[in-house]
């Protein structure tokens, strides 16, 4: 049980880390594309089925997923100076939102493979 928990605490750091990562490094893109932003969106959707996949259960998905909504609210909330990490431009909006939307899908696809997959 003990190593259960430690491995969700470990998931949850890892899309915390993905997030704090993807933060600062969003924003490289060749041309018009925001090209980083895709693929840290990827890369967290990948993440969350990766983890569902080893832990057996959709909260394996849920775990990094909350890291990574986490890491990058806090990211993205401007302080009293007015700067912020993650600022409102295409490339921003690509990875704020494309990546909620990727964490999201890879804890309901998780899911429901979870579902399909128990005997009844």
């Amino acid at each position: 049980m003990l190593l259960t928990g430690a491995t969700y605490c470990v998931l949850f750091l890892v899309g915390a880390v993905q997030g704090v990562i993807g933060s600062f490094q969003y924003s490289r893109m060749p041309g018009s594309v925001p090209l980083a932003s895709l693929v840290f969106c990827a890369a967290i959707l990948a993440t969350c089925l990766l983890g569902a996949w080893a832990m057996r259960s959709a909260s394996g998905a849920f775990a990094p997923a909350a890291g990574w909504i986490l890491a990058c609210l806090v990211l993205s909330i401007p302080v009293s100076n007015g700067s912020v990490i993650i600022s409102d431009s295409a490339a921003g909006k690509w990875y704020l939102y494309g990546g909620t939307a990727s964490a999201l899908a890879g804890v309901a696809l998780s899911f429901g493979g979870w579902i399909r997959a128990q005997p009844r």
